[in-house]
Order: structure tokens, then C-alpha cells, then sequence
């Protein structure tokens, strides 16, 4: 796999001298493949328009929807956007951590990034490589996942080298994700009406908590409207594998009908949210391959491998996959959200 330079996409693992040269290579406007906790993201100077306009660019990302900027800490933060109590308040608690807060910008902040709105979005990941390359670089990186836009996210370097590698230089391999899906997002935009934008690690419940008060959820996005999101992960489809993808509730056994194959034959992959007590054999003989998120059934170790096996998945010869959904409530919320959205019709 080629890069910008026409050499092989260099995967670094950490060492001294290869964080220097990867803190070079941002400040000097490439682009970095770089690990958190949540998943891989493709890292730009947040303040290089011409940077961030690549990634846009590698992606295929459409300009609506504005960037995240990962910063080293809340002083960090101060010099890109407006901090109140409430942000402040959430820094404290949740950073470094997989919670995004979205806040009025400074004029330092290209309207690129934000997607031409007067807010961004911040995050401290708590990714010990990543921490020290935005330490070393000095940079607010914008980073979003470091997919074909749309795609599944990745949670591997190896991931990010399958979908990226023809198009960037370098990926930082901090291993897997530890979290798996991408960060709370919530809106301080409005200070009367802190909003979850995104569900993530960070729940609801756990913001209200620390703001003493009611989160709000957003309001839909309206039919046509092709203005700019609020925030990254909004758009009704996303995280899609290119093989169809229909869900079933949690706890309940998928309708016979649904384990129909496609009319080519392909085998049909059912996904289990935990390990089945029943094997399926019988299935097997019916071209149905049986899978799980978790062998435990924790919310936790299933957000860990969902884009994981759903990019293993799409990657063999199913017609289909049927998967069932998380329980209600933290994480779950999340894992569905993410689910519903990579099921959306075309």
C-alpha cells in the first residue's frame, strides 16, 4: 500500500525518534493515522486549512459535517473555544476520556473544521501515544475516524491500512481500541440546554449527574435538510458495511423468515449479542453461520468487537448479516445508536 509519497504507509509503534517524526509530519501538514481509545482517527493541525481539507478530501467526507479536535487539556482547550462553568465542570470529570463538548469557537478555529458553524468540538484522549504526540507537536489535532467516510470504524492499525493505506504515509499502532466506539458528544452550545449529540461511553445519566441537571437529546434532523450536522455521527446512515445489514431486539429470536438466505446462496451471518447457550448446528447446514459480540454478554466487551466483526463480516461472503441489538441503557445505548445507523436504507 502506497502513500502520499509513493512508499509503502509506514506503521510506527511508538518508539522516541518515530514520535518526533510523526510530530514533524503534522506540523509540517501530512497527515497521521493515530490511536484512542475510542478509534483510530486521521489527524490533521486542526488550525492548517489546506491539512484538514485533505482529510476531508482522503475520506470523501462531505463538508457539512465538522471535525473533532483532540487537545491535551482544558488549557489547551481555552485557546480554541469558549470555556463556561459547565465545560470547565466536564473537563474535570470526564478528561482525558471519550467525551466530546462541543462549545463556541475562537476565531483561530478554521470554519472548516466546524463546517462554517460558530461552534467546535473538543476532546482530551486518554491514549498514552496519542498524549504524547499532541504534547510533542504542540498541535490540536482534528481527527476523525480513519475510514472511507461512512464505512465501519476502525478499532486496529491494520484497519485503517486496509481502508487508508493507498492514500496516507503514516498510522501510529497503539494496538486495540480499548472503548470501540466513538466518543459522547455533548453540546454546550446552548447553555440552558446541555444536548447528547452522540451516545458514547459517557452516558447521559453520567452528565447529568455531574451538571446537576437534565441533559436534553437533539431534536431530528429534518427531512432534505442538507445543512451542517451539529456534530460528527449524525447523519441517519453511518458506520455501514457494504453488506446488507438487518437488525433484531434484544432477547428475542429472529423470525424464521428473516434466516432465509439471499437468492445467490450466500451463507447469512447471524450475529448473537452474547455467546447462545444453542449451537445452531442445524443452521449450519442451511448455509447460517453463527456469531457473538460478547462471550460474557457485557455491554463493554461487545462495544470492543462491534466494528470489528462487522468489518470481518464484510469482508467474507455473507448475503447478509442479522445481528441483534444491545440492551437498553449506557453503553448499549451507544452499541444501538451505532446499529441503527449502519442498518439505515441507502
Amino acid at each position: 500500500m502506497k502513500g502520499e509519497d509513493g512508499q509503502r504507509i509506514r506503521r510506527y509503534t511508538g518508539s522516541d525518534a518515530q514520535m518526533r517524526e510523526l510530530a514533524a509530519a503534522l506540523r509540517s501538514g501530512s497527515l497521521v493515522a493515530i490511536p484512542t481509545e475510542t478509534v483510530y482517527g486521521l489527524a490533521a493541525n486542526a488550525l492548517d486549512v489546506v491539512a484538514c481539507r485533505r482529510i476531508f478530501e482522503v475520506k470523501g467526507r462531505p463538508l457539512i459535517d465538522p471535525l473533532i479536535v483532540h487537545v491535551r487539556g482544558p488549557e489547551h482547550a481555552a485557546e480554541l473555544a469558549y470555556l463556561g462553568d459547565d465545560a470547565r465542570l466536564l473537563m474535570e470529570r470526564f478528561w482525558p476520556g471519550p467525551l466530546t463538548i462541543v462549545m463556541r469557537k475562537r476565531a483561530c478555529v478554521p470554519d472548516i473544521v466546524s463546517a462554517g458553524l460558530p461552534t467546535v468540538a473538543l476532546r482530551c484522549p486518554s491514549h498514552p501515544l496519542t498524549r504524547r504526540l499532541l504534547s510533542l507537536c504542540g498541535l490540536g489535532l482534528a481527527a476523525p475516524s480513519a475510514n472511507r467516510f461512512g464505512y465501519v470504524s476502525p478499532t486496529r492499525a491494520e484497519h485503517v491500512e486496509a481502508g487508508l493505506g493507498e492514500l496516507i504515509d503514516y498510522v501510529l499502532d497503539g494496538g486495540p481500541c480499548d472503548i470501540g466506539i466513538e466518543s459522547s458528544i455533548v453540546s454546550l452550545a446552548d447553555p440552558e440546554r446541555p444536548t447528547l449529540l452522540r451516545p458514547g461511553a459517557v452516558s447521559a445519566n453520567e452528565l447529568s449527574s455531574a451538571l446537576g441537571r437534565e441533559v436534553f437529546l437533539p431534536l431530528p434532523r429534518e427531512v432534505g435538510d442538507e445543512g451542517p450536522v451539529e456534530a460528527p455521527g449524525m447523519l441517519t446512515r453511518h458506520y455501514s458495511p457494504a453488506t446488507p445489514l438487518e437488525l433484531f431486539a434484544h432477547g428475542s429470536v429472529p423470525k424464521a423468515g428473516a434466516l432465509c438466505l439471499v437468492n445467490n446462496g450466500d451463507p447469512l451471518a447471524l450475529v448473537h449479542f452474547a455467546r447462545p447457550a444453542e449451537t445452531y448446528s442445524h443452521m449450519e447446514q442451511q448455509g447460517v453461520e453463527l456469531f457473538w459480540l460478547s462471550e460474557s454478554g457485557q455491554s463493554a466487551e461487545a462495544a470492543r468487537n462491534v466494528f470489528a466483526l462487522l468489518r470481518r463480516l464484510d469482508e467474507g461472503s455473507y448475503g447478509r448479516i442479522l445481528m441483534e441489538m444491545a440492551p437498553s441503557g449506557g453503553l448499549g445505548d451507544a452499541i444501538n445508536d451505532r446499529l441503527c445507523r449502519a442498518a439505515s436504507k441507502r
